[in-house]
């Protein structure tokens, strides 16, 4: 919803934000950020706040007239949907790849960490469906995955949506308005990374205790 808001509500500010991908990594990219000496800012979510962010969403998701498939991800693996965003950014397609995952998630049920269903996609945005099946497992590609997340985490960033303006941060769609705003007057002051929008596909990201902060 964070997305459709931003793209339907904002498209202006949409246009102008570098997108960062944000998401669990597995076990060899988990551990190679704690030896760089970043932590990977996840907790398992409690199941009061898994039945309040179902809840949620159908409140939400309603209002806006979405049909939503809400995901089964049995053997989630996220690396395969988000790695190929790098693709599709360097080709020019980074936006329509964004879009096109995210209707396969949301509303179509796919499973994003079937290397296949992402093959697919890179097929429907122009993209070379073969590099796009094997990026989740091609060692330059992981790391510059990688330190695309030592830079969020190092910016702060714990789950999504999360928007940066300059030293400014914004979690939650409640907050979209009033980041729109800001990127709109630049008021952000100092830009580390101009108008940086974290928006990308993550697993489930938690804080300790806010409701919400699931992608």
């Amino acid at each position: 919803m964070g997305y459709l808001d931003l793209c339907r509500l904002y498209p202006d500010v949409a246009s102008r934000l570098q997108w960062l991908p944000f998401w669990e990594p597995d076990d060899d990219l988990r551990r190679r950020l704690t030896e760089s000496g970043d932590t990977f800012p996840y907790v398992d979510m409690s199941r009061a706040k898994s039945l309040y962010i179902l809840q949620d969403v159908r409140r939400q998701t309603r209002q806006r007239g979405l049909e939503v498939t809400w995901p089964v991800d049995r053997a989630p693996r996220w690396e395969v949907a988000h790695l190929p965003y790098l693709v599709a950014e360097r080709h020019g397609a980074g936006r329509a790849y964004i879009d096109a995952v995210y209707r396969a998630r949301w509303q179509s049920g796919q499973d994003i960490s079937d290397p296949e269903v992402i093959a697919t996609i890179g097929a429907q945005v122009g993209l070379d469906p073969g590099s796009l099946r094997l990026a989740a497992d091609d060692p330059d590609l992981r790391e510059e995955g990688l330190n695309a997340l030592r830079a969020v985490v190092r910016d702060g960033v714990f789950g999504v949506p999360f928007f940066l303006c300059g030293r400014e941060k914004f979690w939650g769609i409640d907050r979209l308005a009033e980041f729109a705003a800001m990127v709109r007057d630049n008021s952000g002051g100092e830009t580390p990374r101009d108008n940086a929008a974290l928006a990308q596909q993550p697993a489930l990201a938690a804080d300790q205790g806010h409701a919400g902060g699931c992608g």
